[in-house]
């Protein structure tokens, strides 16, 4: 019977051991693959030597080709251009884009380049000497000596309307300045049309510096700038500065404002006569003035409009007492007269 429980617990111990053996084993086993596991994680996220990793979506095969800025210089019909091929310069070409928009290179034949950058039509001939076999390695450049095609063209109320080189960056001051500024008749606006659109814009052209940096807009090649002419009210008769007033003013332009700028009325004037004619749809039209109520404040002034004409007359009192007069009202009779 002892026998019996000694070997029982003898046994008991084996099984005892046996079993914390296995824990051990379990729990080493474990570790090793959570050891494993976040190795090859970490191996996972490594590059192979050589690779630079990349956001998604941004691999070379990926990138969506750059937009063409809309104020480059493209060439068109007429550019003036030089080619040079190095290692081959008789393949360089001094030439003049054609009216189908391409160029005649030797060996090479016609070489489609309107509408491109000088950059892009380097790539261009650089694809179509390699695909004739004529260059393996093409290096091309292309300078372009004179666009034809890209420049501004500034028209209206201009010192010197023309078409200008639109070379580098432009703004609208800019090319209003190499156009000689403006006339005495121009509007404070112009209006900017951008090749191959059907709606122009219009940009108002203030006087106050603030505001002029703002509406120095920035112009494009093709585009054309038209400065359209004022409008313009007409003095005559007896006032210090007889002539046209260009109604330029955004505060809106009145008789007494208009009078004040023509120097006022002579000392021969007939204030109380003073008349306005104007232009309606069923022709002139005949006003009066009450300048010399307006003058002492008696009465509200009258706005005025383009191709208004106010004529102040000459008082016959007032001329027949003044000396020599006469013969002065007879020369500028024949000078300011309209025919």
């Amino acid at each position: 019977m002892l026998r019996i429980l000694n070997f029982l617990s003898h046994r008991s111990d084996l099984l005892i051991v046996l079993g914390v053996a296995a824990l051990l084993q379990v729990g080493s086993a474990q570790n090793n693959a959570a050891t494993q596991d976040t190795t090859h994680r970490q191996d996972a996220t490594r590059e192979p030597a050589g690779i630079v990793s990349q956001p998604l979506g941004s691999s070379s095969d990926q990138k969506k080709p750059q937009q063409a800025d809309s104020s480059a210089l493209v060439l068109g019909p007429g550019d003036e251009v030089e080619i040079a091929v190095y290692g081959a310069p008789d393949l360089s070409e001094h030439t003049r884009v054609s009216a189908e928009g391409n160029i005649s290179m030797p060996l090479v034949g016609y070489v489609r380049v309107a509408g491109l950058t000088s950059s892009e039509a380097e790539g261009a001939i650089e694809a179509q000497l390699r695909q004739n076999n004529i260059l393996n390695d093409p290096q091309v450049s292309v300078y372009v000596k004179e666009y034809t095609s890209s420049g501004v063209s500034v028209a209206g109320e201009v010192a010197k309307p023309g078409f200008y080189s639109a070379l580098g960056p432009h703004r609208l001051f800019d090319v209003i300045q190499a156009a000689g500024g403006l006339t005495e008749k121009a509007a404070n606006k112009a209006v900017i049309s951008h090749r191959g659109s059907e709606n122009p814009i219009t940009v108002e052209l203030p006087r106050d510096p603030a505001q002029m940096a703002l509406s120095n807009v920035e112009i494009r090649p093709g585009d054309t700038v038209v400065i359209p002419t004022a409008g313009i009210v007409y003095v005559l008769g007896e006032v210090s500065k007889p002539g046209g007033y260009v109604l330029n003013s955004t505060g809106g332009v009145t008789v007494l404002r208009v009078i004040a700028a023509a120097g006022g009325p002579t000392r021969e004037a007939s204030v109380g006569s003073t008349k306005m004619l104007r232009s309606t749809s069923n022709g002139r039209k005949e006003l009066q003035v009450p300048l010399k109520d307006i003058l002492r404040a008696k009465a509200p002034d009258m706005p005025v409009q383009a191709e208004d004409i106010i004529y102040v007359p000459r008082s016959r009192l007032k001329t027949a007492l003044a000396p020599g007069v006469l013969l002065n009202s007879a020369l500028a009779v024949a000078i300011y007269r309209i025919p």
